[in-house]
């Protein structure tokens, strides 16, 4: 498996997240909400647009965006919601795990005690991958399973 690491978005660019969002059924699985092609005012503005969320990618070992994920402000400042997450399909089947502690990781240097996502129910790979890395399933809603993991003490 690749080294990866993590880049927090400073600057909240996101041609990067449009280079990788190129096609209609990726777009889909990250934001089915959002209009394509990939609009970067309308996620600036409608889906990243609060002032306490945070973006990042994630780049292969040669500095290479392959991924993308947002922690949006939960309920309170303590708990963070894991979003838009992304992750080009070359490097899919291995990746998760690492981008689910990077995603860990970067909560908790914003401070989070917990950190909160909707996976969709019928991608089984993503609802076994939070499973295995011991987020609590909440509910189930509207083809969603809402998760929560504490982070404290991980």
């Amino acid at each position: 498996m690749p080294s990866l690491s993590l880049h927090r978005n400073h600057t909240r660019d996101l041609a990067p997240l449009a280079q990788m969002l190129t096609d209609e059924a990726d777009l889909a699985l990250v934001n089915p909400h959002a209009s394509y092609p990939f609009d970067p005012g309308e996620w600036a503005m409608k889906w990243l647009g609060e002032a306490d969320d945070e973006m990042f990618y994630l780049l292969d070992e040669d500095g290479r965006e392959v991924g993308f994920f947002a922690l949006r402000v939960g309920i309170g400042p303590e708990v963070r919601h894991l979003t838009y997450v992304f992750v080009e399909e070359r490097m899919r089947g291995g990746t998760g795990e690492e981008l689910s502690r990077l995603a860990e990781q970067a909560a908790r240097d914003l401070g989070a005690l917990s950190i909160t996502l909707k996976v969709e129910l019928d991608n089984a790979p993503a609802l076994k991958l939070y499973q295995k890395a011991g987020y609590e399933e909440l509910s189930r809603r509207g083809g969603l399973a809402t998760m929560r993991r504490d982070l404290d003490g991980v």
